[in-house]
């Protein structure tokens, strides 16, 4: 059986390589061979993928930032076009990553309408839609979409799409992490020390916009607590040279890891990063966070008084109950000041901490039981 993946960017390689597996586990069970073909990254090659053009390091938010993606853009999606025209797949399964999936998945509709389309996790045009175009477009090429959170399946149920509600990945990948004292013990934290996890960038244009913010704040936090001690999960490898000047000329002091992201969640008792998937992963490890995201001015210039946007909040953990459950600092609002601030509040005041913590609870039973993977990939193979 012949599978065709589509998504980019790193969360994208992360929730294709959790359902890779999972499509494994249960086309064993069924006694079915897949030969899965995708656009993705170094993890959804390990779990088994022939990777037909590496995404996750193409993608960007903003109408400036995503200018020297566009050509790369362009590119992998004919790429792929290319490829589905002479080998058709059995079914397609299209992960977030919305312009070029919009475009595959419209490319199926017109020339293999009987190969069907699974979306699973859809664009969020729940939260941000400027129009209801994409949504519709979406909506046309989509024979199953498999939603991770309930107002997702909410908002594409009622714009006439075929829903299934299966839950968020994260929670099974979080289900495997390791103790708070096991994983201190791999990091060599001690007892005393506070640890902190930054954040910074998954994507180019967060190096620019992100980091100094980031690691400014962190500066701060280390002249007030001398005791602390920051962890830097590293995203993609091209940036460890930039990360590790900025931790010299900040004066940090910081550890760069790569590919330890769940033991550092597990470990510290606090973390400042970027608006994304891993602000869902540290609140399923009970650590409370600030959220942080800034564009360019113009295209924030462009989003406020041209396409009129606005969207409730950045970080998916205050999306799922639709309040702020971690405090956000967008824009002009991020600053180092502000994100100094709100974190010496969590590291200090036990009652604002434990708040936290209590709204975790409430949030994480919103993104379903264990087994979210195991049920999406039983989804697709029924489609076959």
């Amino acid at each position: 059986m012949r599978i065709f993946i589509s998504t980019g960017e790193v969360s994208g390689d992360l929730q294709g390589a959790l359902l890779i597996k999972a499509l494994q586990n249960q086309a064993q069970a069924l006694g079915l061979n897949l030969d899965i073909v995708a656009l993705g990254g170094e993890k959804m090659a390990a779990a088994g993928a022939t990777i037909l053009g590496d995404t996750s390091g193409i993608g960007s938010m903003g109408i400036i930032e995503a200018l020297p993606y566009f050509i790369p853009t362009i590119q992998v999606q004919k790429r792929a076009i290319a490829y589905l025209q002479k080998n058709p797949p059995d079914i397609i399964v299209l992960i977030d990553y919305m312009t070029p999936n919009i475009g595959i998945g419209s490319y199926m509709n017109e020339h293999f309408p009987d190969v069907p389309v699974v979306y699973y996790i859809a664009p969020q045009e729940w939260v941000w839609s400027m129009s209801l175009e994409r949504t519709k477009r979406i909506v046309s090429f989509t024979d199953k979409l498999l939603a991770i959170f309930p107002e997702e399946a909410r908002y594409y149920q009622e714009k006439g799409a075929k829903v299934n509600w299966v839950g968020h990945p994260l929670v099974d990948k979080m289900a495997n992490a390791p103790s708070r004292k096991d994983a201190r013990e791999m990091l060599g934290i001690k007892e005393e020390e506070i640890a902190i996890a930054l954040l910074p960038a998954s994507r180019s244009q967060e190096l620019k916009y992100l980091l100094p913010v980031i690691f400014q704040a962190a500066q701060n936090i280390q002249s007030k607590l001398p005791t602390a001690r920051f962890f830097i999960p590293l995203s993609l490898e091209k940036f460890r040279d930039k990360i590790a000047k900025a931790i010299q000329n900040y004066g940090l002091k910081a550890t760069i890891l790569s590919g330890k992201q769940q033991e550092i969640f597990a470990a510290v008792d606090f973390a400042i990063t970027k608006s994304g998937t891993a602000n869902l992963e540290l609140a399923l490890a009970n650590v409370p966070q600030v959220v942080v995201y800034s564009l360019s001015p113009f295209t924030a210039w462009v989003a406020r008084n041209i396409l009129k946007g606005s969207i409730p909040f950045a970080s998916p953990v205050n999306l799922v109950l639709m309040r702020e459950i971690v405090p956000e600092f967008l824009q002009e609002k991020a600053t180092a000041e502000n994100i100094t601030q709100a974190a010496m509040e969590l590291l200090l005041n036990s009652e604002k901490r434990e708040k936290t913590l209590l709204d975790y609870q409430e949030m994480r039973q919103c993104l379903g039981d264990l087994g979210v993977c195991d049920r999406a990939a039983k989804e697709i193979l029924e489609m076959r």
